[in-house]
Order: C-alpha cells, then sequence, then structure tokens
C-alpha cells in the first residue's frame, strides 16, 4: 500500500512525464516509525521544507507539520507490523521540458516493515573507497534529491566486490559520507565529521550525534575535512543514517577497527528514541 496524494491505493499512479522519472525532480525523506511514532519527525520535516525552497517548489498552505506527520501514520495504520521503514518522495508535477510548466507538486509515502524497534549493531562491516566518481562539494548535493547516480553505481561496485558499503569522495578527494550515510571519524577523543562544505547529507542522525557528542563529557566533535590516508589512522569509524542509527566499520581495506565509541554513542542513541 502507498499514500499517494492523500489516497491510500495499492499503486501510484504516474505518467510518462513525471519529472521525477525524467529530470530527477525529486526530493525524499526517510524516516523511521515505531508504533506510529516517527522518529525525529521535527528534523525530517524542517529538512524537507528547507529543501523544497532551494528547488523553488511551491508549498501547498496545507503542508504543514501536523498534515504530514497524519499522512504516515495513515499509511503505517494499514499495517499489522510496528515498525517501519517510511518513504516521503515529493515531486514537482508534469509538464515542460528543463523549464518545469508550474512548481505544484505531488507527494508519495511508502511504508516497508522492520525487524527491530531499537537501533542494532552489525559486527562484521567492512567498506572500501568508490573511486571511479566523484560527489560534488556544493550544496545541492547536501539535499536528499533523488540525484543519487553516483550513489547507485557505488553499491554495485560494493555488490561485486563482496563489500557491505563504499566510502564516497569529492572532486577535492575528500571523504563526504557512505553510499547511503554519514560517516564519523575517532582519534582518542575526538570525534570527526566531514562539513556540509564537503557535499555531505545534511543526515538527521548525523544533527543527533553530533548532539549527543557535545553532551557527553568524554568526546568533541570536530567538523573538518577528512581524507582517504586519515582513515588509516583512526581508532574508530563509523557510519549514521536515520535507519540504521549507528553501523561501526569494522574493516577498511587492510585495518580493523573497534567498535567501543560507536556502542557508547548507540546506547545513548536508543535511551532517547520516542517508542
Amino acid at each position: 500500500m502507498i499514500n499517494f496524494n492523500g489516497n491510500i491505493q495499492d499503486k501510484a499512479i504516474l505518467t510518462a512525464e513525471n519529472r521525477s522519472l525524467n529530470y530527477g525532480d525529486a526530493l525524499f525523506e526517510t524516516c523511521k516509525v515505531t508504533n506510529n511514532r516517527i522518529q525525529f519527525w521535527e528534523d525530517h520535516y524542517f529538512r524537507l521544507m528547507a529543501s523544497m525552497r532551494m528547488l523553488r517548489m511551491e508549498i501547498p498552505m496545507h503542508f504543514t507539520l501536523e498534515f504530514l506527520e497524519t499522512e504516515i501514520v495513515k499509511l503505517t495504520k494499514t499495517y499489522s507490523e510496528n515498525t517501519f521503514r517510511v518513504k516521503l518522495l515529493v515531486f514537482r508535477n508534469d509538464g515542460g521540458l528543463f523549464t518545469p510548466e508550474t512548481n505544484a507538486i505531488s507527494y508519495i509515502i511508502t511504508a516497508t516493515a522492520l525487524e527491530t524497534t531499537d537501533f542494532t549493531i552489525k559486527k562484521i562491516y567492512t567498506v572500501d573507497l568508490f573511486k571511479d566518481y566523484y560527489t560534488n562539494s556544493d550544496l545541492l548535493n547536501t539535499l536528499k534529491t533523488t540525484n543519487k547516480l553516483v550513489n547507485v553505481l557505488a553499491s554495485i561496485y560494493a555488490q561485486e566486490n563482496a563489500l557491505d558499503t563504499c566510502l564516497l569522495i569529492n572532486e577535492k578527494k575528500q571523504i563526504t559520507e557512505g553510499i547511503a550515510a554519514n560517516i564519523f571519524m575517532v582519534n582518542k577523543n575526538t570525534i570527526t565529521t566531514p562539513p556540509l562544505s564537503s557535499g555531505c547529507l545534511k543526515g538527521i542522525m548525523r544533527k543527533q550525534i553530533i548532539a549527543l557528542i557535545q553532551q557527553s563529557e568524554k568526546y568533541t566533535i570536530k567538523e573538518a575535512p577528512i581524507s582517504p590516508f586519515d582513515l588509516q589512522k583512526a581508532d574508530e569509524l563509523f557510519l549514521s543514517n536515520s535507519i540504521v542509527g549507528i553501523q561501526p566499520i569494522s574493516n577498511y581495506r587492510k585495518k580493523s577497527f573497534n567498535n567501543r565509541v560507536s556502542e557508547f554513542l548507540l546506547k545513548q542513541l536508543n535511551s532517547n528514541l520516542d517508542h
């Protein structure tokens, strides 16, 4: 089942002129929903609104925090499960070539059931760099748009090479993020994550983890560029997104890492979840 412009139905009705399909003219938010409660919903909503403004999409008057929350929960209530990965896709309506005929939008909400309520760690997680293509260090790359060919090709590369995921680099040869996650690097008591100016996603879970570190007396957070060489010197590496929470990297090339800091932060994160 999906929620298409407020209607619960078996499938969406999209035309061959759909701008998301033809031009990647769309944004999306991926949220974790547990017992009809959307985790970090305000952060997701305000990121979506800011992104729609950047892309010159027309925001309907009824597109409020409460309205979209109701529409998401309306869909999850049609299932018997209680924990979901929910995707809210917003796209400009049909019409035009590169220049749209309208800035009005439509939306689709989909839900996929998840097995666990709390965030859990996969113990063995092997990664490497994807160097065939680069991401761009600009503001557009910080948005969750449907322009994700580099991520798609990196995912195929990871699959072909028996990796769990890949790390992406920008045109300056700086580490920006994972395929579907932000990255954090631990050196002693300092935790570093790439700045938004590197072109990394303005992640919702990234924001939560930065806040957790700032509240901690054990660690300090730093937003600074990370080079591939820096990874080899790190004590620990971990990834984050709204669905997995925190996922430590166990192996990068020939180096293995512990997960002491990521387990500490994950425990704090789970204790803050709205069940």
